[in-house]
């Protein structure tokens, strides 16, 4: 398989971080100051076709559909966002594709601070705590030596 560039890894990180956000959370973060745009594709709903695989390495088979929205936009300066989200949320869409356009600007690092880093914060702590959960219901079987033997 083909390695990625450093640029596409890194937006397909921010990318996936902002689709699993919380709507709410994520339209608390958005900068005040957001740029005009035009659309390319408006706020559509959809269904994709998810996948899974036995035991995470066997053959893939179809697990079921999902329902998706997915926008398109360009900013002023010809910069062009993307969004997908889970569901059917066209605003959360619609700003996963704002905030996908901006980190391509130079105003990406702004971006990067006020609005994804928050977001990977509330990711890790939430992975936490339902790992802490899980954590919690384990049960170690172990064997004791019996004196009869």
């Amino acid at each position: 398989m083909d390695e990625l560039s450093p640029d596409t890894a890194a937006r397909q990180s921010w990318l996936s971080l902002l689709a699993k956000a919380p709507a709410v959370r994520l339209a608390e973060l958005m900068p005040p100051d957001l740029p005009a745009h035009e659309w390319l594709r408006r706020p559509e709903v959809g269904a994709v076709m998810v996948q899974g695989r036995t035991g995470a390495t066997g053959s893939p088979f179809n697990l079921g559909e999902m329902t998706v929205t997915r926008c398109a936009l360009r900013l002023a300066d010809g910069t062009v966002g993307h969004g997908y989200v889970q569901g059917r949320d066209g605003a959360h869409a619609t700003r996963v594709a704002l905030v996908d356009a901006l980190m391509q600007t130079a105003r990406a690092d702004c971006v990067r601070a006020d609005v994804l880093a928050p977001l990977q914060a509330h990711a890790t702590a939430t992975a936490a705590a339902r790992a802490a959960k899980a954590a919690a219901t384990k049960v170690s079987f172990f064997t004791l030596a019996r004196g009869e033997d």
